[in-house]
């Protein structure tokens, strides 16, 4: 997964291939699209209506046809933090499902989709002919093209020849023209036209970082399916895949649970499974991006002590716990939010430990503080740490593999850290650290 030319460049220059990356972004720049066209990148995922033609234009004057995916939102709102939530109406990313002051409301059939499949009388709902009599692909034959749009039209998602119509299927009805008048089926309808340069490959959703369980995910799935069951009504096109993001949570400090992804995402298949038999549609292929839940418990950053300085509190002074203190021990190192901006930009926390010798004494209520002109430099908020913790001394924090030293800066002019690996064979550097 890639976003700016620098990720590019880099993914390619390390014999990452093509067709194994990638290209997402708000803003892309031409000369990025242009990359990803040349070198036959799986996808390049569409963030904004605009942004169809000018990858079409670039990969007519290539002379190359694009793999193209829309990120829709879905108004699902979920993550940790207001900067890590991605899918609710008012931020930057993606495309919306619903029009502007769309009842989303309607969309409440999709949580009883397993009791509306479609009986006998309405069963057109429930038919997905993949191959006409010839056995031809149907999505591409144009022949019967009006008469599949006649049964499968997005207001009429039931045989017409009969009188009466479920109420299941009013409501899905209801909640199908919903999506059709959406700025996200407008674009792939934009999309699905240029297919001369511009293959459809299908849709994206990622609705936030660092979540706990499926529910917020299985919710944008079946709003993701009920797009994808839209378009089939309206354009008879089946759109091959749907990837779901990522975001799922691992555990930074000793009271947190990752999450269990063989329970999760195992619920979100099964969600997955039974709405689309509800709609009648085959399942679509699903892509996930555990990034921060395979990459994150790998890295270990570690800092070196300097100033060990007690500050006295005041009495309303409590823990995290709620507990009263009346000390607090301020642990700096050398480093802080030029090397892990997380805790200052989204407040995340994190543990530490001593590393370099065992700790033998009482343990006193500590905070990581870094070495950079803000009081908001803080690499740990709360920790207990030894009372005889002092300079020289070696602290290791935890579950810093991702969003660490990628987001690292020189603020201050600090340098940013090596990046060892270490495995079976010994410790390798792999990024050496900066200098002057």
């Amino acid at each position: 997964d890639t976003c700016t030319m620098g990720e590019m460049r880099i993914a390619l220059a390390a014999g990452v291939p093509g067709r194994r990356l990638v290209l997402h972004g708000n803003n892309k720049s031409d000369a990025e699209i242009e990359l990803a066209i040349e070198q036959g990148f799986a996808k390049i995922v569409v963030d904004e209506p605009n942004e169809p033609e000018r990858i079409a234009r670039i990969a007519k004057k290539l002379g190359k046809r694009a793999r193209v995916m829309l990120r829709v939102t879905s108004g699902i709102h979920a993550g940790g933090h207001e900067f890590v939530s991605t899918a609710h109406e008012d931020q930057k990313f993606g495309v919306a499902l619903l029009p502007a002051g769309a009842d989303a409301g309607k969309l409440d059939v999709l949580d009883d989709l397993a009791d509306v499949t479609p009986a006998g009388s309405n069963a057109k709902l429930g038919e997905h002919p993949e191959t006409d009599a010839a056995g031809n692909d149907a999505a591409q034959s144009v022949g019967h093209h009006a008469e599949r749009k006649l049964q499968y039209d997005v207001r009429y998602p039931y045989d017409l020849s009969h009188e009466k119509v479920s109420d299941g299927d009013r409501k899905l009805a209801e909640a199908m023209t919903l999506v059709a008048d959406g700025p996200a089926l407008a674009v792939l309808k934009d999309i699905y036209r240029r297919q001369d340069v511009l293959e459809l490959v299908g849709i994206h959703s990622h609705i936030g970082s660092n979540i706990h369980d499926a529910d917020a995910f299985i919710q944008a799935a079946k709003r993701m399916m009920l797009l994808r069951k839209t378009f089939y009504a309206t354009d008879a096109y089946t759109l091959p895949e749907v990837d779901l993001g990522g975001g799922y949570s691992v555990a930074y400090t000793d009271g947190e649970d990752s999450m269990d992804i063989d329970v999760e995402l195992g619920r979100l298949a099964d969600a997955v499974a039974t709405v689309n038999r509800a709609l009648g549609m085959p399942a679509p292929v699903i892509s996930f991006e555990p990034g921060r839940w395979t990459v994150a418990p790998t890295g270990v950053t570690l800092y070196r002590v300097g100033t060990v300085k007690p500050v006295q509190l005041s009495g309303d002074a409590k823990d995290r716990d709620g507990n009263p203190v009346t000390e607090r021990v301020y642990v700096s190192v050398d480093g802080g939010m030029s090397d892990n901006i997380r805790p200052a930009l989204y407040g995340a926390d994190y543990t530490a430990r001593l590393a370099n010798r065992a700790g033998s004494a009482e343990t006193k209520l500590c905070r990581v503080v870094g070495m950079h002109c803000e009081s908001g430099d803080i690499v740990v908020n709360e920790v207990r740490l030894p009372a005889d913790i002092k300079r020289g001394d070696i602290l290791a924090v935890p579950v810093t593999g991702a969003y660490g030293r990628t987001m690292a800066s020189n603020y201050n002019q600090a340098l940013i850290p090596a990046v060892v690996g270490v495995g079976e064979t010994g410790a390798h550097v792999m990024i050496r650290r900066q200098t002057i």
